[in-house]
């Protein structure tokens, strides 16, 4: 199910079919630098990962994470949504992208319809993002869509994060898309 269109791309709902993209994109050495190691090594956790995941999140909450494939070919090429983590109160935007859809503008793309579909539908007024203190490519997102650096945090035992905050009554929303 589509949940978000952009002019290239195509935000649906994960479901267990994507499990060997999911291991694809989970396994990837930029997404464990950047974003860690979430159990996934096989089909099988993969799809675990979707249902005890996103797919939890979608019936909870109403969003999760997303994934972002290209119209042109219906190819998946990275993940994007909303998140809510038991380690803090706010919601957070996340993205990954596996390297065929590295430095093409996707994930601003699709990061811009998940921050709008944040405000606009579940009517959110703060939107935070957590970074590694050194992924130059998603801080350079972030501050294109309006985010603005908060502080350094240290949620879990992997170390700390740098907090970005996103609040639209005061930025508005980013253009595009």
């Amino acid at each position: 199910m589509t949940v978000a269109e952009t002019a290239r791309l195509r935000l649906r709902l994960l479901n267990p079919l994507d499990a060997p993209f999911i291991l694809a994109l989970l396994t990837d050495p930029a997404f464990r630098a950047n974003v860690g190691d979430r159990g996934v090594h096989d089909l099988a956790s993969a799809g675990r990962y979707i249902i005890e995941g996103p797919a939890a999140s979608y019936a909870q909450f109403g969003f999760g994470m997303f994934a972002v494939e290209r119209k042109e070919d219906a190819r998946p090429i990275g993940m994007c949504g909303l998140l809510r983590r038991d380690s803090h109160p706010d919601v957070e935007i996340g993205f990954a992208m596996l390297p065929i859809g590295r430095g093409h503008g996707y994930a601003l793309e699709a990061a811009t319809a998940s921050l709008r579909l944040g405000v606009e539908r579940f009517g959110l007024r703060r939107i935070v993002a957590i970074t590694a203190p050194d992924n130059a490519g998603s801080i350079r997102i972030l501050e294109q869509l309006g985010f603005r650096f908060e502080r350094m945090v240290r949620f879990t035992a992997d170390g700390e994060s740098r907090l970005f905050i996103f609040e639209p009554t005061r930025t508005g929303l980013p253009h595009g898309s």
